[in-house]
């Protein structure tokens, strides 16, 4: 239902109840970053660190446990995946 200025209080929402779960899933917020990150596989161990410290779950891993280039429809450029990486394979631009 879109909610409109004429739309009645009886038919909103009650504020503060949240009737699903939400994630970044349901929202591409890559448009929001200011910076992007840069994947350079070359220098990547494969290691496992960056993925699950990312908070838009914007780092996929393929089948074979291996990681893959950023999802820019939801990474918002924070910079955790390049900070925990100790090899050098994240740059942030």
């Amino acid at each position: 239902m879109e909610i409109t200025p004429k739309t009645p209080a009886e038919k909103m929402t009650i504020a503060g109840n949240i009737y699903e779960a939400g994630n970044s899933k349901n929202f591409k917020t890559g448009d929001w970053r200011s910076q992007k990150p840069i994947y350079i596989s070359e220098k990547c161990k494969q290691c496992g660190l960056c993925f699950p410290v990312c908070p838009d779950d914007a780092i996929p891993v393929n089948k074979e446990q291996k990681r893959e280039d950023f999802n820019y429809d939801y990474c918002k450029g924070c910079g955790i995946c390049a900070k925990v990486c100790p090899f050098g394979a994240i740059e942030m631009h």
